[in-house]
């Protein structure tokens, strides 16, 4: 396992995992949120590669994923659902990699949101066809992140990316169910709306 990481005991109000789920290298990245204050815990990736097995790189990945909740006790988790048009036998080991990562999770009673490669480039960089490149790339602007802290494999990114989209996506206010738009919404809520100050 490489990865960079800081401090873990520094307080955060929220934390959110991110995991690029793969069968020859796992990524891993970890958001610390203070109000509107974002820091990048730790990100990294886990190899897999050096086991033959399919089955021992699950159960890796199984361990991995077990220790950094472990480690970093996230709030919740967002995962990179798997990209199809691979063939079928590829799509069926990212499938159970995938799925082993959520079990992992899910013994600990965490929430978990899967997001589309395309919805978390497009939450990230504006662009749902960026390359892994763009991503990263705008992450660490976004996070300001150092040079010499990024990652060589970009599957870390992948998956701090998939934790900064689910802080996009659940920061979004969210309409009362029932009302068709924000001004029905209103008419409903009158007591939502604050007066305007003098």
């Amino acid at each position: 396992m490489n990865g960079i990481s800081r401090n873990p005991d520094l307080d955060y109000e929220r934390v959110i995992m991110g995991i690029d789920p793969g069968t020859n290298v796992m990524g891993y990245g970890v958001l610390g949120i203070n109000g509107k204050q974002l820091s990048v815990v730790v990100m990294g990736v886990v190899q897999l590669s050096k086991f033959e097995s399919h089955y021992k790189r699950l159960a890796r990945i199984f361990e991995r994923v077990t220790g950094l909740v472990e480690q970093y006790l996230p709030d919740e988790v967002a995962i990179e659902a798997p990209f199809f048009g691979k063939n079928v036998q590829s799509m069926l080991k990212l499938g159970r990699a995938q799925g082993v990562a959520m079990a992992a999770v899910l013994e600990r009673d965490i929430p978990i949101t899967e997001y589309a490669p395309l919805k978390i480039k497009q939450a990230v960089t504006g662009n749902g066809q960026a390359s892994k490149e763009q991503v990263a790339n705008m992450l660490r602007y976004i996070l300001k992140i150092p040079q010499e802290n990024m990652p060589h494999l970009l599957d870390a990114t992948d998956a701090l990316a998939a934790a900064l989209a689910h802080y996009y996506e659940t920061g979004k206010p969210q309409v009362e169910k029932g009302a068709k738009s924000w001004e029905e919404f209103l008419k409903r809520n009158p007591d939502r709306i604050a007066p305007r100050r003098k």
